[in-house]
């Protein structure tokens, strides 16, 4: 165990001292705990060090802003303790910070395994709603259907005393430090560089996942040019839990052929010796057209040599609004309004909304009450979501529109009263 500053993450090791170090990264909403059932067969071989996310497992509450952040504190934990070169894999969440440590410090890893990973998780509207309902909810509603995202049906029915510890480590995470692992996740995407992970590279998949199925899996797989692909049948989302022996076995027989020991080390790492790969762990394979590369928009130069703001723009606006929404609004623009929609873009959003002068909560709030005051009511709605997603509790939007009664008048709030109910009332429904 450690005591753990706040640029740095709680840990354990397991293993003998002199071995080659192997670091297990945690899934959402767990902790270290998930790989216990690895452990004994693992340190035969490494010494193993395992982590837990900001607010898991009982580790000081000091929120991540993104993956790169979540890496960045994982590196100067090891830095502290010497440990220069490892092996790394990672459920989930914790694939992607595998991810990141491999595409920004390749001279690190040795080996790597993504487990239910992807190189996007879902769409960003998909994990800031999450971050709204556990904000207005707290994590129950999450620890409700944790089970029906991390095991199969058949496994919930047979187990209920592992899935039960499995909830209780949703419930004892802290909802600051969960809000903003949703939004490190809503902006994680390394689609497009794929292709510079240049170490050897286990991508394994639960066959029943449906958060992070064999579709994200085969994508990895063809954009990572050393990379195999291990299916575990009767998986679902966390499978090194589900399907204990079967992970055990494929991670064992990855990490004990791929590792690529840096010649020059400290690290005492070499290659170890080990049986021929199992056969559900399959040849590299050809391209796949499950999700293509993102497209953003580029800046274009202006005649003083300026960037353009429309990129930025977008960007905030998405993040603000919402894909859904940005896409519709884009989409349905003509001839007649696309200039308009460029122009919101471009001013509204990349100058105005980027601005660093005041936080985006406080945007929010000033938002808010300047469409009551104009009885902008449809606005009014999707900004209230905005507000939601920019940290405002539904407390604090109430608040901010009994405010609204007194200098912008009674008739106006009431009607601003009905809109935001109803946005707030869809927004924050845990969903079944």
């Amino acid at each position: 165990m450690s005591e753990t500053p706040k640029n740095t993450l709680q840990y354990r090791f397991d293993g003998p001292e002199d071995a080659p170090v192997l670091i297990l990264g945690p899934s959402l909403g767990t902790t270290w705990h998930m790989w216990d059932r690895q452990i004994p067969e693992l340190i035969r071989q490494w010494r193993v060090f395992r982590f837990d996310l900001p607010g898991h497992g009982g580790a000081p509450a000091h929120p991540a802003a993104s993956v790169t952040d979540l890496a960045d504190r994982l590196l100067a934990t090891i830095d502290g303790l010497g440990v220069q070169r490892f092996g790394y894999a990672g459920c989930s969440i914790g694939g992607a910070i595998g991810a990141e440590l491999a595409l920004r410090h390749p001279h690190r890893i040795a080996s790597l395994g993504l487990v239910a990973a992807s190189p996007r998780f879902g769409t960003a509207d998909e994990f800031r709603q999450r971050g709204v309902i556990v904000r207005t909810n707290g994590l129950e509603p999450m620890a409700a259907t944790a089970p029906s995202r991390w095991f199969t049906h058949g496994f919930v029915a047979a187990q209920p005393a592992i899935v039960e510890w499995a909830v209780q480590m949703v419930r004892t995470t802290d909802p600051g430090c969960y809000i903003a692992a949703c939004e490190a996740l809503a902006a994680f995407d390394v689609r497009a560089e794929l292709g510079r992970i240049g170490v050897p590279t286990l991508v394994l998949v639960g066959s029943d996942d449906q958060v992070t199925g064999p579709a994200e899996a085969r994508t990895l797989v063809a954009g990572i040019p050393d990379a195999r692909l291990a299916l575990v049948p009767g998986a679902s989302h966390l499978a090194p839990v589900e399907q204990p022996a079967a992970v055990t076995d494929l991670l064992v027989r990855h990490f004990s052929t791929a590792w690529q020991a840096a010649p020059g080390t400290a690290t005492g790492m070499q290659a170890i010796q080990a049986p021929p790969l199992l056969s559900a762990i399959s040849a590299p394979t050809g391209p796949v057209a499950e999700i293509a590369a993102a497209v953003q928009p580029e800046a274009v130069i202006d005649q003083g040599g300026r960037a353009d703001l429309y990129a930025a723009g977008l960007k905030v606006r998405r993040e603000v609004l919402g894909d859904a929404h940005v896409d519709r609004a884009l989409g349905d623009a003509d001839a007649f309004t696309g200039d308009f929609q460029e122009l919101i873009t471009r001013y509204a959003w990349g100058e105005v909304w980027t601005r660093g002068g005041i936080d985006r909560r406080t945007r929010s709030v000033i938002t808010l009450t300047a469409l009551v005051a104009g009885g902008h009511l449809e606005e009014l709605a999707f900004h209230t979501r905005a507000a939601l997603r920019n940290g405002l509790t539904p407390a604090e939007i109430k608040e901010v529109l009994l405010h609204t009664a007194v200098y912008c008048g009674v008739p106006a709030a009431n009607s601003a009263f009905k809109v935001a109910q109803a946005v707030i009332q869809q927004e924050t429904t845990p969903q079944a």
